[in-house]
């Protein structure tokens, strides 16, 4: 080591214990000297430490405007009053930890939050619990900050008036890690957001999607859960993404599925679980994506694609009692279908290493019918569909007659 860097090293050895004897810690409850987080912020110094002892504190609009630590002991609650925003971050070097926010208020021209940080970096946002909410955590053109360890609860009833759980705007680098939401309009939101990690969150029971994100590149999301929301999961006009090791589960309706992917490109959709769902992913416009390893269960449809789906790859899947494997809305094919393993597939193995003898064709006419005319669902199951089922297999005219999976499994796979 030089002589030069072992000044540097030293002279930044004295300013970290300058700043570790300077900072010093703002206790605040009811019976303190300083009684609200307010004025606690106001007589802080850089890099305090506030701790907030447990007790009620009706407090809005607090202005987080210097790099501080805020700590909440017990789990104090700062009630809003439903007057508008509650808590703001405008800092770098943010940490708020262990607070009970509740009373947000509601705007038709305003996006109220429970906590909102705009044009930060380098912020913790963890273990908060919030509830009667408009908005949650709502991060605004801010960046390298963690969501971790929050439990989000809404009432939301209509989505007009109601506002997200998590939402990131113009945000980058974001670590949103083991929060869980509930009943809001969307449970998780990205637009503009590239290079985030969305990692072991709980999104159920909200009004629209239990994630939502458009226009953001280069995501992340993996073991996730998102269950029983209105329509499912949303993911619009994105690249690069990476989804991994989720459960898109129980989301039922005339509009929902497990996953919507809309204009997707260059993406990997790998171990994923999309079970008891109206569709298990609904496709339109994505190109060059990679689904491996995932398993569809007692799904209504397990794959339907609408169009405009080119190069993509279906490899090593397992098709487990969909009512529809695959349904194509047109007879032209250039994706990739091998080695899956589907529980409707009839054929044999006599050679027995594994891999069918007969190819299997996923995409069965009467699935193309029901796209049609959606009534016909009713003769689901019956002598007739297999017969019209049949002949479309030997000679097929409305289905892609390349759509074969040429090396079907025999048994289920496992990882």
């Amino acid at each position: 080591m030089t002589s030069i860097m072992k000044k540097q090293l030293v002279f930044l050895v004295v300013i970290l214990m300058a700043f570790s004897s300077y900072a010093q810690n703002i206790e605040v409850c009811n019976t303190c000297e300083i009684s609200t987080l307010k004025k606690a912020i106001t007589i802080a110094k850089d890099f305090d430490t506030i701790i907030v002892k447990k007790g009620t504190y009706k407090e809005h609009n607090i202005i987080i405007d210097k790099p501080l630590t805020i700590i909440g002991k017990n789990y104090p609650v700062i009630d809003g009053e439903l007057k508008g925003e509650i808590i703001t971050i405008v800092s770098d070097n943010v940490t708020v930890d262990g607070l009970f926010i509740i009373n947000v208020g509601t705007s038709y021209t305003e996006d109220y939050a429970a906590i909102r940080v705009r044009r930060s970096k380098h912020f913790v946002i963890q273990n908060l619990v919030l509830e009667k909410l408009f908005f949650g955590i709502y991060l605004e053109k801010s960046s390298y900050g963690k969501v971790y360890h929050n439990k989000i609860i809404g009432d939301a009833v209509e989505e007009y008036n109601s506002g997200n759980g998590i939402q990131l705007w113009y945000s980058n680098h974001i670590e949103i890690e083991h929060n869980y939401v509930e009943h809001v309009r969307d449970g998780i939101y990205l637009e503009f957001s590239d290079d985030c990690l969305i990692k072991n969150n709980v999104s159920a029971l909200n009004l629209r999607y239990g994630l939502h994100f458009m226009f953001s590149n280069n995501d992340e999301y993996c073991d996730n859960t998102f269950e029983n929301n209105g329509a499912g999961v949303a993911v619009m006009f994105s690249k690069k993404i990476k989804m991994t090791n989720n459960t898109f589960k129980e989301n039922w309706g005339t509009a929902s599925y497990g996953m919507l992917l809309k204009e997707i490109n260059d993406a990997e959709i790998i171990g994923n679980t999309f079970e008891e769902n109206t569709i298990g992913i609904n496709i339109e416009g994505s190109n060059r994506i990679t689904y491996k390893n995932n398993n569809f269960i007692n799904n209504g449809w397990a794959i339907k694609v609408r169009g405009a789906c080119y190069t993509n790859s279906f490899i090593e899947n397992n098709f487990l009692y969909n009512s529809f494997d695959i349904s194509y809305n047109s007879n032209v094919n250039d994706n990739i279908f091998d080695r899956n393993y589907w529980s409707n597939y009839t054929g044999y193995d006599l050679d027995k290493d594994g891999v069918g003898d007969v190819p299997y064709r996923p995409v069965k006419l009467f699935s193309y019918i029901v796209n049609r005319t959606p009534e016909t669902i009713i003769l689901l199951r019956s002598l007739f569909i297999d017969i019209i089922d049949f002949s479309e297999k030997v000679s097929p005219v409305f289905t892609p007659d390349n759509l074969l999976d040429n090396n079907p499994l025999i048994k289920k796979i496992t990882w």
